[in-house]
C-alpha cells in the first residue's frame, strides 16, 4: 500500500486543505484516524468536498475541540492504539494527523509514536508566519529521532522565501511549494493552486 502521512507544526495551520488537495492530486483516498470536535464540519468532510475523492471512517469521533487524549477522557474513552492501523485500499492512501506531532492520544502515547509505527513518508506542513522556522525544525527533529522518513515541508500561507529557505537549508529537507491562503476555498480553486506543489517529489517516495 502506498502511503503518505499528512502532519504539522501546529493545529488550525491548514493541513486539512493541503490533505485535500494532496488526496486530489494522487488520486488517492483519505483517513483521518482521530477526530477531536464535531461542533463544525469534520476534517474528513472538508476532504471529501474538496478533493472528491474516498474518505474512510475515523477510528475515533470526540466532539471535544481539544487535544484528543483529553476529548477522549471527557467521554469516558481511552483510545487504543492498535486500532489505528492503517486500513488497507487499492492505490495511495493520505493519512491526515491531529494537531501536531507531539499531541498527546493518550497519557502514554503521542501521534509521532503511531506515525513512527507506520513507516511511511511524512509532509510536514508548516505556516509562513512568524515562528515557523523553530516550529519546523523542531518538528524535523523529532520526525527523524523516531527514524521517520521526511519526504519534505508544504508551506501554506503568504511568502516569506527567507523563511522558506532557512528551514529548508538548516532541516536538509526538500522544499515540496508554498500553498497560498484562498479566500474562495472551492474546489477548483484548490486544485489550481495545488500547481504549485511538487507531487513528484512526494510520488517518488511511494
Amino acid at each position: 500500500m502506498n502511503t503518505v502521512i499528512v502532519t504539522g507544526t501546529d493545529t488550525g495551520i491548514g493541513k486539512t486543505v493541503f490533505s485535500a488537495g494532496l488526496t486530489r492530486a494522487l488520486g488517492a483516498t483519505y483517513w483521518k484516524p482521530v477526530q477531536s470536535g464535531l461542533e463544525e464540519a469534520t476534517d474528513s468532510a472538508t476532504v471529501a468536498h474538496l478533493s472528491g475523492r474516498p474518505v474512510l471512517p475515523e477510528a475515533y469521533r470526540l466532539q471535544l475541540p481539544a487535544s484528543p487524549h483529553l476529548s477522549a477522557e471527557a467521554e469516558g474513552v481511552e483510545i487504543d492504539i492498535a486500532r489505528l492501523t492503517p486500513p488497507p485500499v487499492e492505490g495511495p492512501l493520505v493519512i491526515e494527523g491531529a494537531g501536531g506531532l507531539m499531541v498527546p492520544l493518550t497519557r502514554q502515547h503521542l501521534f509521532l509514536d503511531v506515525i513512527a509505527g507506520w513507516t511511511a513518508p511524512v509532509v510536514l506542513v508548516a505556516r509562513t508566519s512568524l515562528g515557523t522556522i523553530n516550529h519546523s525544525l523542531l518538528s524535523l527533529a523529532a520526525l527523524r529521532s523516531m527514524g521517520c522518513t521526511v519526504a519534505g515541508v508544504a508551506f501554506v500561507g503568504d511568502e516569506m522565501a527567507d523563511s522558506r529557505r532557512a528551514i529548508t537549508e538548516m532541516g536538509q529537507v526538500r522544499d515540496l511549494g508554498r500553498l497560498p491562503f484562498l479566500a474562495d476555498l472551492t474546489p477548483g480553486a484548490l486544485a489550481a493552486a495545488f500547481g504549485a506543489i511538487d507531487i513528484a517529489a512526494i510520488r517518488e517516495t511511494l
